[in-house]
């Protein structure tokens, strides 16, 4: 008797999701526990794999919305299983008869290999792919080399393979060299003029759809300030090596600021609030959202009740939380219910910007790249010193915030971490 594949519940809120991808096809002997499809909802993606060994049949189109608990196609546990397919370690199916792809050269050390996602491999001229992208390529014998990766820093990530194996794009060949500068005046050199369109992911249009609402939703101002980070960088060189030995996590930024926020939410409890009609909605406690940067886009997973956790806590829960998101593995309950946003566009270069509300949130704030200024020496007025520096931003809803607390706000935050002591001495 088949066995269904029905659809999870992401979480309580959530009643419909889109088929992101499967890595089966319509017919394939799959085994059990093996990964059959990817789920998008607007908060998370989620793996749907199989119940049980069998035949697969597949009800449900890519980029198809459905209902949570709906049927999107069945295993057939009593069908004969086909000669020649033969079961992987991991589960996967393969038939016999392939050759077996070709074992990838070794890659050159270089000095920032370690650097490499252990999810990510290094194949010569093919570039970064991920380990499902060449696993789901050699599976359906498409060849590597021809496909243009559209991840972080060119990586051929599963879309890629996906988008080629269903013919939703086409393998993209490197284009002749023109002679001359033909490609540049026109005439004949029309390489690199192709389109290629992509369906946005359900959790990209739930971020476009946010990212509206919170401008028409709220009264957004924005106030800045900058930090002086010498005291920060100094107990970071002096005690780093040490707290990562007691810890095993490092000493990041991050949780100066998280502490640092945390102390000024506590000074001015009104941004740590939400408008909930004609009320406001007070929190005794700060559930602090850290925005995380993936490849389907911003997610913010949350550090619960972050007014109890020490550094060590604060870096090891981000650490983790972050791995996890760019892996697609955080449950949607980890990223809802935040009362407060720190995000840092520092690590991407940004020197200055304006952080969108997270709503119901009331405030956000945002840290940047540090940059060495001349600005007046505080151990000698009147003299210039260069010192590394950091814009910070804190955008606040209007409507609940006024401009003395998100001033009062940003300039506790900058005091806090030009004399870091504070947070010990809870001042």
């Amino acid at each position: 008797m088949p066995v269904e594949l029905t659809i999870p519940s992401p979480g309580e809120s959530i009643t419909e999701v889109t088929i992101g991808s499967w890595a089966k096809a319509d017919g394939d002997w799959v085994e059990k526990d093996e990964l059959l499809a990817e789920i998008e909802s607007d908060k998370a993606t989620l793996e749907l794999r199989s119940p049980a060994s069998g035949l697969l049949s597949i009800a449900a189109s890519v980029g198809e919305e459905v209902a949570v608990g709906t049927s999107v196609g069945s295993i057939d546990p009593d069908a004969a299983k086909p000669a020649g397919v033969v079961a992987e370690p991991n589960g996967a199916t393969t038939p016999a008869s392939a050759p077996a792809p070709e074992a990838a050269p070794t890659p050159t050390p270089t000095s920032n290999a370690g650097r490499e996602s252990e999810s990510e491999s290094t194949d010569g001229d093919i570039g970064r792919v991920t380990s499902l992208a060449r696993k789901i390529a050699a599976e359906r014998g498409i060849d590597l080399s021809k496909i243009t990766g559209t991840g972080t820093g060119g990586r051929i990530t599963k879309a890629d393979v996906l988008d080629v194996a269903e013919g939703r794009t086409s393998p993209t060949v490197p284009p002749p060299t023109a002679s001359g500068d033909a490609g540049i005046r026109g005439g004949t050199g029309t390489a690199g003029r192709a389109v290629r369109r992509e369906r946005m992911t359900r959790l990209r249009q739930r971020i476009a759809e946010r990212l509206v609402e919170s401008k028409q939703t709220t009264a957004m101002l924005t106030t800045f300030n900058e930090a002086d980070m010498t005291e920060v960088m100094r107990l970071r060189k002096q005690h780093g090596e040490a707290f990562e030995k007691r810890h095993g996590v490092r000493l990041g930024f991050m949780s100066f600021f998280v502490k640092a926020a945390v102390s000024a939410l506590q000074k001015y409890p009104r941004i740590n609030a939400f408008i909930d009609g004609d009320e406001i909605e007070h929190h005794d406690y700060v559930d602090m959202g850290i925005a995380v940067g993936t490849d389907r886009g911003l997610v913010v997973p949350v550090l619960r009740n972050a007014e109890g956790m020490g550094f060590a806590d604060i870096e090891s829960s981000i650490r983790d939380s972050a791995a996890r998101a760019r892996d697609g593995k955080l449950s949607v309950e980890e990223m809802t219910g935040g009362t407060f946003t720190v995000t840092n566009g520092g690590v991407y270069g940004s020197l200055m910007a304006t952080p969108i509300l997270n709503p119901p949130q009331s405030g956000i704030l945002g840290m940047h790249k540090i940059m060495k200024r001349a600005v007046e020496n505080p151990d000698r007025p009147g003299e210039l010193a260069l010192r590394p520096m950091m814009y910070l931003a804190l955008s606040y809803d209007h409507r609940i915030v006024d401009g003395q607390e998100s001033v009062g706000f940003l300039v506790h935050v900058k005091e806090c971490i030009e004399h870091p002591e504070r947070l010990l001495l809870d001042l």
